[in-house]
């Protein structure tokens, strides 16, 4: 997987974000196995409970899509301090993506490559059902 073009989609993605109410643009994009590319951006609603954030916009996407397995992941968002996924994308990314690459980055071009078990050592998965 080329990783420039996967941050580069996360980039491009969050262009499209709505966030009327947090001023707060997220991409996201993940790869699957056939290097196919989904993204995805948060789209906020006044009930912000039923905001959706970027990752986990791009993972439903890939999924409707007919990904089978995702092996990469990239955040891009315009912060100095590299943004992480919130635990309800953690959640989402492990069941869907299991241990794969995480890239996030920002409009700086900073980066950092991380496993998905560095940012969530103890998931919760169907193994416990």
């Amino acid at each position: 997987m080329n990783i420039d073009t996967l941050v580069e989609a996360a980039s491009q993605a969050r262009e499209r974000a709505h966030a009327p109410f947090s001023k707060f643009k997220v991409g996201a994009a993940v790869a699957d196995q056939n290097g196919r590319i989904f993204t995805g951006c948060n789209i906020e609603n006044a009930s912000y409970g039923l905001t959706m954030c970027a990752e986990r916009v791009a993972v439903f996407k890939a999924v409707s899509e007919g990904a089978a397995k995702l092996t990469h992941v990239a955040v891009v968002a315009d912060t100095d301090k590299l943004t992480p996924p919130c635990g309800a994308c953690r959640q989402i990314l492990w069941e869907f993506c299991g241990d794969a690459e995480l890239v996030l980055g920002n409009l700086a071009g900073q980066r950092i490559t991380l496993s998905l078990s560095d940012i969530f050592p103890k998931p919760f998965d169907a193994s416990f059902l």
